[in-house]
């Protein structure tokens, strides 16, 4: 079972009704019943499903009176985007590398296509 935050982080957010839910919540709070509207689920599949995501700590849910509005907490998508930015960077070094290796090719094979005509004149 994960432990640390950022394990339980990418776990919430390998299912991909989780990731709706939370594009969802991005427009504001909203209750059980109004998260659950898109999704052909019921109520307690759902609630399976905020209930992962709140352990998580990407969502908290407050209670107003009958209501009960979720809120999309942030932080630990900024721990995840963080680690993965990590990895962006060295695929963008590596890209970086293969588009001068590719410039290189090109150059020779400009180079080999048209030979320096001053050479050939007798």
């Amino acid at each position: 079972m994960p432990t640390d935050q950022l394990s339980i982080t990418f776990a919430a957010l390998a299912d991909p009704t989780r990731r709706a839910i939370l594009a969802q919540l991005t427009q504001g709070e909203a209750s059980v019943t109004e998260i659950a509207q898109p999704f052909h689920m019921s109520l307690p599949a759902i609630s399976k499903h905020l209930k992962v995501l709140e352990r998580a700590g990407l969502i908290t849910r407050s209670r107003e009176a009958q209501w009960r509005p979720c809120r999309l907490e942030a932080d630990p998508l900024k721990d995840a985007a963080g680690w993965i930015d990590h990895y962006r960077q060295f695929w963008e070094e590596n890209l970086d590398r293969l588009d001068d290796y590719l410039n290189q090719l090109q150059a020779n094979t400009h180079s080999q296509e048209n030979p320096d005509d001053s050479c050939n004149t007798l």
